[in-house]
């Protein structure tokens, strides 16, 4: 393309595409696109190059524009923003037409938004910073199979915060061994176990004979216990075929939860599985490896809200979200945003937490966020202080790193749990009392009591 062939293309983008005048409607899809333009290009430009590229328009006219009415089909950008404290940069915001993205398909979605744009002569960099799904499209997807209150029942847990853990090391364990490890740590008090994502079926531990371990250790930790017992028996497969095929199998032992990796695996794969769960009453715990691949960069690629959006329309009844306190990279203010994403029935838009949006899901259930990485008995006040009750508390050497063993371990964080909850309850301040409530309950948990002096030289600072 020459030169003078592309100045004529974007002036001809800024001419259609460039609407300021223009009110999104109630049915339109909305989105926020952070921007650096080229050198030489102006905002209004480089934002309807990003409207028109990702809606109807190509580089040049052609004569089949004539066939239909773009008027009716094509995307809007309407409004600019600076971004705060960077001023190089601004926000895009553009209203596509709803009835440019199938039903019930987060993957028409997706295609358009975040299609050749990326990698746009006209753009420097392009994050895709939020999206507005109009209600009328929530209601077309099936979204989590079960939901918060459905799990609660089939668990018969209230009233606090679920406990989980991943089996340590992530490889080279016998099932034999491993269904040992689960078996510790739900008898020690945690309510789930769980598959490291990158447990599949390898040479040292195929799939089958995991599941046969792990089903035993877990029917065995919940009579022994008397209360309802999970392992996150992770699905993920490299075929759908094969993907289906472990799920049955999971069903026939009588498991109630198992676990997939919606970006790996692939949404259409997330969709299908989550389909398949609500038939079959199984509960779908979700993880989210590669994320940080889309997500990290701040000013390229997806923010995680998009994804976790995404994930709640696609199926799923959990999903990893960070911390907001721990190593793995995650801002507390965008996390208790992420919450809110995942849980609520109705968002309004919060800039403090990264919410461009208004958000209705009508009845669509909410997802439990999962809590996850580096964490151990001294975060769990704080955790409870962000997540609240609707949650899921991951361990995995904060667990197992007891050194009297993974029960005593599990045993420590579900004292650790418990003493928090009721301290919240009766009105204490959980960040800043956090060390007199630990100690208190320590006084009649010599696990915790342990626990408390392993890690406390490593607490991060929050």
């Amino acid at each position: 393309m020459s030169n003078k062939s592309y100045q004529a293309g974007i002036k001809k983008y800024r001419e259609t595409y460039w609407t300021p005048e223009y009110t999104p409607k109630a049915t339109d899809l909305i989105a926020c696109f952070k921007i650096l333009p080229q050198t030489g290009m102006s905002r209004e430009e480089t934002a309807a190059a990003v409207a028109a590229e990702s809606s109807t328009a190509t580089w040049t006219s052609v004569w089949t524009e004539q066939l239909t009415d773009l008027e009716r089909y094509k995307g809007r950008a309407y409004r600019i923003e600076i971004v705060p404290n960077d001023e190089a940069y601004f926000y895009a915001f553009v209203a596509y037409p709803i009835d440019l993205f199938e039903e019930g398909s987060v993957i028409s979605v997706l295609t358009t938004l975040i299609s050749n744009i990326f990698g746009f002569k006209a753009l420097r960099s392009l994050r895709l910073e939020d999206v507005r799904f109009p209600l009328s499209y929530v209601m077309t997807c099936g979204g989590p199979p079960n939901g918060i209150q459905v799990e609660r029942d089939k668990m018969n847990k209230y009233g606090r915060s679920l406990l989980g853990c991943s089996i340590r090391p992530k490889s080279g364990l016998s099932a034999k061994n491993y269904g040992r490890v689960v078996y510790e740590c739900l008898r020690g008090g945690l309510d789930f176990t769980k598959d490291d994502k990158s447990i599949s079926s390898q040479p040292f531990m195929r799939w089958r004979h995991r599941f046969e371990f792990v089903m035993a250790a877990t029917q065995k930790a919940a009579t022994e216990t008397g209360e309802c017992k999970g392992h996150y028996l992770n699905v993920t497969a490299s075929t759908p075929e094969e993907m289906y095929k472990r799920a049955e199998f999971a069903k026939d032992l009588g498991a109630t939860i198992i676990m997939h990796d919606y970006l790996m695996g692939g949404l259409c794969a997330n969709t299908g599985l989550a389909n398949w769960c609500r038939d079959n009453g199984m509960l779908l715990h979700v993880h989210r490896t590669m994320h940080a691949v889309i997500d990290r960069n701040p000013y390229h690629g997806i923010h995680f809200r998009v994804l976790a959006k995404v994930l709640r329309l696609s199926g799923g009844d959990h999903l990893h979200i960070g911390t907001g306190i721990c190593p793995l990279k995650s801002d507390r203010r965008m996390t208790l945003g992420i919450i809110d994403i995942l849980r609520e029935q109705s968002i309004t838009s919060n800039r403090e937490h990264g919410i461009m949006f208004d958000q209705e899901w009508g009845g669509m259930p909410g997802v439990f966020p999962v809590a996850y990485g580096g964490i151990h008995i001294w975060h769990i006040p704080t955790l409870v202080s962000i997540f609240g009750d609707d949650a899921v508390f991951h361990f995995g050497g904060g667990t197992l790193g007891h050194p009297w063993g993974s029960a005593a371990g599990a045993t420590a964080n579900r004292v650790a749990l418990e003493a928090s909850v009721e301290a919240r309850n009766q009105g204490a301040d959980l960040e800043k009392d956090s060390t007199d409530i630990l100690t208190h309950a320590a006084q009649h948990s010599p696990e915790l009591k342990k626990a408390m002096t392993t890690w406390k030289d490593s607490l991060i600072s929050q």
